[in-house]
């Protein structure tokens, strides 16, 4: 809904077509009355009638002043998209031929760019004659999602596409924000040097 539709969402006063409604509101007793009289005390509160809930059985309408409804209604939508949290996919590059220490390296960063509300794309890079070897690509990335199974979901099982076997995962809602594994800049440092030495041999 755009802010600007907002207006056209409600029926106010008159425009409301029930015969009795519920009415609420600060210092306003809940009750169900007739539509007149709704009104009636909406305009002794100097006030609108809003309908807030027209499929409730009476509707509910609230007793406030129109303008100052929709200002609180745009002011909570405006909140509740700074709440929503933007999602990046962040990519761990493995070889069929990973060992144990760069596998556990490479792991502690999935880890932490999970535990920052990032989905992670794994995959295997096969090189070459190495596309025999598709099966231990399959099984390091398994081995992956079992391994990060506390953080995350499995969103895909591995697919090769071309040279590339990849899976899919994201991050659990109760694993974010959670301190994530230290990283030493000197470690992380010479990931990305690796990492751009692959890319290189690659191209």
């Amino acid at each position: 809904m755009k802010k600007d539709d907002l207006k056209g969402q409600y029926r106010i006063n008159e425009q409301i077509r029930a015969n009795e409604v519920r009415i609420v509101g600060d210092d306003i007793e809940s009750k169900v009355v007739p539509l007149a009289e709704a009104i009636r005390i909406a305009q002794d509160h100097d006030a609108d009638l809003v309908e807030i809930s027209p499929k409730a059985q009476p509707p509910v309408c609230r007793v406030i002043d129109y303008s100052k409804f929709l200002y609180q209604l745009k002011k909570r939508q405006k909140e509740q998209k700074a709440k929503q949290v933007k999602m990046d996919v962040k990519e761990i590059r493995f070889h069929s031929q990973t060992d144990d220490h760069d596998y556990n390296f490479k792991m502690k960063h999935a880890i932490g760019f999970l535990q920052d509300g990032n989905k992670v794309k794994a995959y295997v890079f096969f090189k070459g004659r190495s596309i025999l070897f598709k099966e231990q690509g399959e099984v390091l990335l398994l081995r992956l999602a079992n391994d990060l199974e506390e953080y995350a979901k499995l969103e895909q099982m591995p697919v090769l596409e071309n040279k590339k076997m990849s899976i899919m995962l994201t991050p659990k809602k109760e694993i974010i924000k959670k301190p994530a594994p230290k990283v030493s800049p000197k470690k992380a440092e010479k990931m990305q040097q690796r990492q751009k030495a692959e890319e290189n041999e690659n191209e």
